[in-house]
């Protein structure tokens, strides 16, 4: 290896002597004073509270390593502490140091800790998300397939309004090819890293050739608007490494240490890219003049026990398979539990034990058995809502619980109804997680697709959805003239728009409209041009688009949400260019040249004048950021990016204050992987609900869902109950469901029944069922006579039961008598226009 070579790829003297400072802020030591050197970390430091198996995985050295970590065994400290001894003891660079998780919360924590145990240097590690990591190097290197580095990132509502268009065009009927149907189509291949030349292998059906189409025209589009989706993200990047060896080698040199959490969920386009980057298979090789470097050394956690996104394209081969993926690889084992009772655990245990073909582990715990699993049976499913009510009122009331404490967990989004109505009668304040995501509301949408129009003309997606928002007077016939010249001369839309002149068949007016909106974007498209930050150019769109006008001018109570909805985006945008400028991997190192000479810093200093002194400091060398520091970026580039790649999830409630009860959680299994509460309310376990009607046909789809209620009992920490109803209510019909086969494969010992089916109510006497068969009589024609039915009267406030989309808030009314109708906010569902004399609706 040549010298530049080794200098690539081994500390620098200024790293070293950086090492020497690190101090472990978490584990006592108070932070530093800026410029002080740093009490070395030591190993009995790096060590401390760890159990040995915790230890091995932490000093583990040379081949790949696979740690299996069980429900909660401690595994995000094993990362940590593994990656600050990387730093600490061995002396790694921390930008030669690649951590891949699966969400920007789980990168923002461990980045968190890590930088609590050795310092800011920590900042020059990359911890990301996949999709993070992947646009960082498609910025940088994507011009070798013909795009530049300003693409836009299409999220699923973008993709959807694109196939929508490309269906459309290809004369598809919506009904046979729905969009989501294609979509997912689409998205399959592309985590098998199919594109769109090679998809021809798997069509064999005259349906998966109109698919092949419309994934060919789709991806047609997304090229020219110079645009990728998230699955685009890295199957590109994996593409890219396999069309340039040479690109591959140099991040191979780049990245000496790579460790991937959550190793069971990937799917194959992300195993494709840990192999490109960790395989042995190029060693010895030669990639132009330069012989190829050793692999990196490769550490993933993860437990196959807990793999339940098979239906995201996960794929449970990539752990069970590790180590003939990596031949020589070591296997490491964490089965000490410290968040469960070992009741909770002896439960989880011989639920998972059914599962063949897994690596064999048992969780246990030193902190006692605790209480036993509280087992109830149910008449109907708002009894067994009303059931979980009591309990967490009675928890309350004797202090063992705050509702913060308590989630009830449920197999699908649709099972939250009978708990959202019960809760609501009794005044328990509740949570339902996967309402509708501050970043999916229309008006945030309309504002992102402004900015990002802005940012990339070539996005006809986002050009052409605020074309006339709001109402310009710019009509369909005028939209489909400027596409029309777009086709004809095979231009983008956007850049249709500088051609009015040359646009056939526009009113005087509409041709007015369409320049103004031409100049409109022009404007704005130079102020990006000279560097103006993103919260000044999101103002002045909002202010100069309309759209706050029309907002504020508005009577509708709706429009002042929505105008609250966007100050709130401006904050976000506020709060970015702050932290950009204010912040980035040479704040800290920036602080301490400026204490030195006495300038006031931290929050006290204007982010203006931050960035001019780290300009300044890096020009006349007083500050060397080392490899991988990432440049100051308050550009609207920048913060399209965060916004892209910020995570679906992150509703959970945050913990309470000590005052604070908070609230009750309400969730979905998957929703609920990765978190725990003290008290867990396992609901619904029949079969037929879970495990799901479709599971039962399915062997790996039932050991799917054997894998969920693994993850559904281990959530919990003190207090697990599981529950289920005799009768629930399907398609407005009783329906008679047996127990679930996961609660007989639970030890009668670990259970406290406090109420069995021999003690229920036969259901054909309860009311709540007697209700449900006179629906259905009334449904299917027979029986006694329905009554005419009263439009209900409700108000903007009220709370609402759908018998389709569930709970909801009216937002606002209009009209009088029969002809009222409502606009009712139903969370996920989205918001609703119902015509109250019609809609099966019901006021609470």
């Amino acid at each position: 290896m040549s010298e530049a070579q080794q200098r690539s790829v081994r500390p620098t003297p200024e790293d070293t002597l950086d090492q020497e400072a690190a101090l472990a802020d978490s584990l006592g030591g108070e932070r530093a004073q800026p410029r002080r050197r740093r009490e070395r970390l030591t190993m009995e430091t790096l060590v401390a509270g760890l159990n040995p198996q915790q230890r091995e995985a932490v000093l583990h050295e040379g081949p790949p390593v696979l740690v299996v970590a069980g429900a909660g065994s401690g595994k995000t400290r094993v990362l940590t502490r593994r990656i600050a001894y990387l730093v600490a003891q061995r002396n790694v660079h921390p930008g030669s140091i690649l951590a891949i998780t699966f969400t920007n919360k789980a990168a923002a924590e461990m980045r968190g800790r890590v930088q609590e145990l050795v310092g800011n240097r920590a900042k020059l590690m990359w911890v990301s998300t996949f999709h993070s990591a992947c646009v960082r190097i498609l910025r940088a290197e994507i011009h070798r397939f013909n795009l530049t580095r300003t693409f836009s990132i299409y999220d699923d509502a973008d993709s959807k309004r694109l196939m929508q268009l490309v269906a459309h065009d290809l004369s598809l009927d919506p009904k046979r090819y729905p969009v989501r149907a294609i979509l997912n189509w689409v998205s399959t291949c592309k985590n098998e890293l199919v594109d769109h030349e090679s998809a021809r292998s798997r069509v064999n059906t005259e349906l998966e050739e109109n698919y092949l189409a419309a994934y060919q025209e789709y991806q047609r589009r997304l090229t020219a608007a110079n645009a990728l989706d998230f699955d685009d993200l890295i199957m590109t990047t994996v593409h890219l490494m396999q069309a340039f060896p040479e690109l591959r080698e140099q991040y191979r040199r780049r990245f000496r240490h790579v460790l991937v959490d959550e190793y069971q969920d990937t799917n194959h386009a992300q195993y494709a890219l840990i192999r490109e980057l960790c395989s042995a298979e190029v060693d010895g090789g030669q990639v132009g003049d330069e012989v190829t470097v050793d692999p990196p050394e490769l550490m993933v956690v993860g437990d196959s026990d807990q793999s339940i996104y098979a239906f995201r394209g996960a794929t449970i081969r990539n752990i069970n398979d590790f180590e003939s993926d990596f031949p020589g690889a070591a296997v490491i084992m964490l089965e000490q539990n410290y968040r469960s009772t070992q009741t909770i655990l002896s439960a989880a245990n011989a639920v998972i034990v059914k599962n063949e073909g897994r690596k064999p582990k048992r969780l246990w715990s030193d902190s006692g058995d605790g209480e036993a699993i509280v087992g109830y049976v149910a008449d109907t499913e708002h009894d067994e809502a009303s059931f979980v009510a009591r309990e967490i009122d009675a928890l309350r009331d004797a202090g063992r619980a705050r509702y913060a404490d308590c989630a009830v967990f449920y197999r699908t989004n649709a099972q939250s109804r009978p708990f959202e109505e019960v809760f609501i009668r009794l005044g328990l304040p509740y949570k339902v997680v996967g309402g509708v995501r501050f970043y999916e509301r229309r008006e945030v949408r309309d504002a992102i697709a402004y900015l990002r129009a802005i940012a990339n003309r070539a996005d006809d997606v986002s050009v052409r959805r605020i074309l006339n928002v709001p109402k310009r007077g710019i009509g369909d016939r005028a939209e489909e003239a400027v596409e029309a010249l777009a086709a004809r001369e095979r231009i983008s839309f956007g850049e249709a728009l500088r051609r009015i002149d040359d646009v056939t068949g526009l009113a005087p007016r509409s041709a007015k409209q369409l320049i103004g909106f031409a100049d409109f974007l022009d404007e704005h498209e130079a102020m990006v041009a000279e560097g103006v930050p993103a919260d000044q150019i999101l103002t002045s769109v909002l202010q100069k688009s309309g759209y706050l006008a029309e907002l504020q001018s508005s009577t509708d109570p709706q429009d002042q949400t929505r105008l609250e909805n966007l100050v709130e985006l401006v904050a976000v945008a506020r709060e970015f260019v702050a932290g950009a400028i204010g912040g980035g991997a040479g704040a800290d190192a920036l602080d301490s040249l400026l204490a030195d000479d006495g300038v006031l810093v931290g929050a006290g200093l204007d982010p203006q004048l931050r960035a001019e002194a780290l300009e300044q400091a890096t020009e006349d060398g007083e500050l060397d950021l080392g490899a991988g520091a990432p440049e100051p970026d308050a550009s609207l580039g920048a913060f399209l990016e965060r916004v892209a790649l910020v995570a679906d999830s992150d509703q959970i409630p945050p913990p309470p204050g000590v005052e604070d009860e908070g609230v009750v959680t309400l969730m979905t299994l998957h929703t609920a992987k990765g978190l725990e509460f003290d008290t867990v309310f396992l609901t619904g376990l029949e079969d037929g609900v879970f495990p799901h009607q479709r599971a039962l046909t399915s062997m790996s789809e039932l050991e799917e869902e054997r894998r969920l209620a693994y993850v559904g009992v281990t959530r919990a920490r003190k207090r697990l109950y599981v529950s289920r109803a005799v009768v629930r209510a399907a398609w407005g019909a009783p329906q008679h469901n047996p127990a679930s086969r996961f609660l007989a494969e639970i030890p009668d010992r670990l259970l406290d029944w406090r109420r069995t089916e021999q003690a229920t109510t036969s259901w054909r006497s309860t009311s709540a069922t007697r209700q449900v068969q006179e629906r259905w009589k009334e449904r299917v024609g027979f029986g006694a006579r329905p009554k005419v039915r009263t439009v209900p009267n409700v108000a903007a406030g009220d709370r609402v039961l759908h018998t389709t989309f569930g709970m909801g808030t009216v937002i606002a009314t209009t009209g009088s008598g029969d002809d009222t109708k409502a606009d009712v906010d139903f969370g996920s569902a989205g918001v609703k226009r119902l015509s109250l004399r019609h809609a099966p609706l019901e006021k609470l």
